[in-house]
């Protein structure tokens, strides 16, 4: 079948990551605003719809709208991809002006148990690769410099109708690197491969064997992608710059298959974080790609969830079932000293089945944003809410608007700018719509109302140069195109 990542992200963005005891901690901070809490909103023309992208009458379902998805900020440019139910997909490209919104190329009905779609789009340079499946070649690499005659297949990798299995595709120095996995005709499993764009400059960097299994740890680190790798000896760390010389063996992790729990990093030019889970505990690393550099900062006894950096800290959050609370801790990423931040509130606490979880994490340079899920007996959360954290009790807080309640859907959180994030919120018993906040009550504000009637459901808050833009059902019944300044602020100032 397919790759995931589009309907997955689909889906996703519908709607609808001085030492105190541990055991003891401040009474629960942050404000915990009711459901008629302050809020504001923008002027109507704030944001607009950029184009209709998806004419009316285009068949769908409920599980799988059709909209502008994997938006791409290449060079300066928005690239998008529409894909239609029939296995119909069409590239394009924006310049922020109706006009300038145009199809770069359209593809025809997708290969069989492909499923349709331009999935995984890369900005490498002025050029974005992405993974399409025309019927006569089945699912490959393509590289488009946004003009028809520029859109081509890279290479095809399963020659024939076959499809080629490809995974995390990445900008690495100068060119992108993708995994690929072979399993016909001869099953020599896991591949990393390279490509400048052309059918020549696309070559196999490395081939791991049939037993080695991809973990979830794949993160960028400076101009090298780090992975981990798992087999029967264990589970390690690997880096690669790009070149077949460069792609190394880092460390082994442990000596058993550990599952890797989130990964991060500690801003732009920071090392990279990731933890380890097993049956005891969980163990904090950070690591700059090398043996030396990678090292075990703190263990826990406990499930514990990587939000990301702040400062010189790890923040991590702590699911306390029994208690039904979350906690907030750092860990020092000098190495060791872990302390407790805050206990965040819980209005529920005490119900049935009331325990609080984190759906989606949105760091950005100056806070992290998190939504915080309260349960409920049944498959939908209680409630759902925004919360931002500057790495103190002080600083942590919850927002106004409420976020997406659904058991199948959670609302979208975008970082799009030093400390700002977009994001999917509603009024007490108002729709989805698109919302903005800084990380202050003041701040935080809906930015549209682009369907007055219903929800807009906004998804794929991208930021390109000066603007934010986003998928979101307006009135014409589908979802198309909108824009708005990504320095917006409501009231102005």
């Amino acid at each position: 079948m397919r790759a995931i990542d589009g309907y997955a992200l689909l889906c996703l963005a519908l709607m609808g990551c001085g030492t105190v005891a541990e055991d003891v901690g401040p009474p629960p901070q942050g404000e915990a605003l009711s459901s008629e809490g302050a809020s504001l909103e923008c002027p109507p023309g704030v944001a607009r719809r950029v184009r209709v992208v998806v004419p009316p009458g285009t068949p769908e379902s409920p599980l799988f709208p059709v909209g502008p998805e994997s938006l791409t900020d290449v060079g300066g440019t928005l690239f998008f991809a529409v894909n239609f139910r029939d296995g119909r997909g069409e590239l394009w490209r924006s310049d922020g002006s109706e006009e300038g919104t145009q199809v770069v190329r359209a593809f025809p009905v997708a290969a069989p148990l492909w499923g349709p779609g331009l999935t995984e789009m890369v900005a490498v340079g002025n050029r974005v690769f992405f993974q399409a499946a025309p019927p006569e070649t089945g699912n490959e690499l393509w590289v488009s410099d946004g003009t028809g005659a520029g859109t081509r297949m890279v290479k095809d990798l399963m020659p024939g109708p076959g499809n080629s299995r490809l995974s995390h595709l990445t900008h690495v120095g100068s060119g992108l690197t993708f995994f690929r996995t072979v399993t016909e005709p001869t099953p020599t499993g896991l591949e990393l491969w390279t490509s400048n764009g052309t059918e020549a400059g696309t070559v196999r960097l490395a081939s791991f064997g049939a037993v080695a299994a991809l973990g979830d740890l794949v993160l960028k680190v400076g101009n090298a992608l780090l992975f981990s790798l798992s087999d029967a000896g264990g589970t390690f760390l690997w880096r690669t710059d790009g070149t077949a010389s460069g792609t190394v063996l880092v460390k082994r992790l442990d000596a058993g298959e550990v599952r890797i729990g989130e990964v991060g990093s500690a801003g732009a030019h920071g090392p990279g974080l990731f933890t380890l889970l097993d049956t005891v505990g969980t163990e904090v690393w950070r690591t700059d790609g090398t043996a030396a550099g990678t090292v075990r900062l703190e263990t826990f006894g406990r499930a514990m969830r990587l939000l990301g950096a702040m400062g010189s800290s790890v923040i991590l959050a702590e699911e306390d079932a029994v208690a039904q609370r979350l906690r907030l801790r750092r860990v020092s990423l000098a190495g060791g000293g872990k302390a407790l931040i805050t206990t965040l509130d819980n209005p529920f606490a005490g119900q049935p089945d009331a325990y609080p979880y984190i759906q989606v994490i949105a760091p950005t340079q100056e806070r992290l944003f998190f939504s915080l899920a309260i349960g409920s007996p049944g498959p939908s959360p209680r409630r759902v809410r925004l919360w931002v954290t500057d790495g103190t009790a002080a600083g942590t807080r919850q927002l106004p608007s409420e976020l997406s309640t659904s058991d199948e859907f959670w609302s979208p959180v975008a970082a799009t700018g030093p400390g700002s994030v977009f994001f999917a919120g509603a009024k007490p018993g108002m729709g989805s719509e698109p919302w903005v906040s800084s990380g202050t009550v003041g701040t935080t504000a809906q930015v549209a109302n682009a369907n007055p009637v219903s929800s807009s459901s906004p998804w794929g808050f991208t930021r390109v140069g000066t603007r934010v833009y986003f998928a979101a059902r307006d009135d014409t019944g589908h979802y198309q195109l909108w824009v708005a300044p990504a320095d917006v602020s409501c009231p102005p100032g």
